[in-house]
């Protein structure tokens, strides 16, 4: 699927800690009925057969309703189930190393918290930054805390488009304003939500007025 910054609009990160009366499958379908515009599917405790167990059938629901899918480090895993990219941490393998080992279409996202970060993953093949933390956040409470200055700083140093990450929800969403980000993503917000559909729709017709 090729690549297009209003993909960013809406992203929906999973967050596992929220399954309960519905399946993560279930939940992801509401999000997307509510218009979020691509989807991360983020498993960190999950060995590779699990993994690719869990993402073939949400790479196809996803494709239904023509949204990305992006798998959360597991570049690997990634190519062998055919998603649609990959996002990738500081701490994580390349995106140069990923980038030449990938086809020609494959989306590759980055986290950045710096100009510098930002720069170099440019450099080295990103299609997008993912920024923040913008707000504390209840999924990585250690996370570094940058401001909408940061922000706008960040996004203005690159030609690559990003979304801002962190805490990010229908209260606090308006305080983005100005900070020069393609669209926003979210976690607890969507997934937490008592009807993640009404939530998700909430959410993009609000960002759709934010963003630049």
């Amino acid at each position: 699927m090729k690549f297009h910054k209003d993909m960013l609009r809406l992203y929906a990160v999973t967050g596992r800690r929220w399954t309960g009366r519905k399946t993560l499958y279930e939940q992801i379908e509401a999000a997307l009925k509510g218009g979020v515009t691509m989807v991360q599917l983020r498993e960190k405790h999950l060995d590779e057969a699990a993994l690719i167990a869990e993402a073939l059938p949400i790479k196809e629901l996803c494709h239904r309703y023509h949204v990305p899918l992006i798998i959360n480090d597991y570049a690997e895993v990634a190519l062998k189930i055919g998603a649609d990219g990959v996002h990738v941490g500081i701490e994580d393998p390349s995106v140069r190393e990923i980038r030449r080992n990938a086809p020609k279409d494959f989306i590759i996202g980055a986290t950045a918290k710096t100009v510098e970060q930002a720069r170099a993953a440019e450099a080295a093949g990103a299609d997008y930054l993912g920024v923040g933390a913008v707000f504390p956040s209840p999924t990585k409470e250690n996370a570094i805390r940058i401001t909408t200055a940061q922000l706008k700083e960040i996004c203005s140093a690159v030609s690559i488009p990003a979304v801002a990450i962190g805490g990010v929800c229908l209260d606090n969403l308006s305080g983005l304003k100005g900070g020069g980000m393609a669209g926003i993503a979210v976690v607890s917000a969507i997934f937490a939500a008592e009807d993640i559909q009404d939530a998700a729709a909430a959410l993009r017709k609000k960002a759709e007025a934010l963003v630049e």
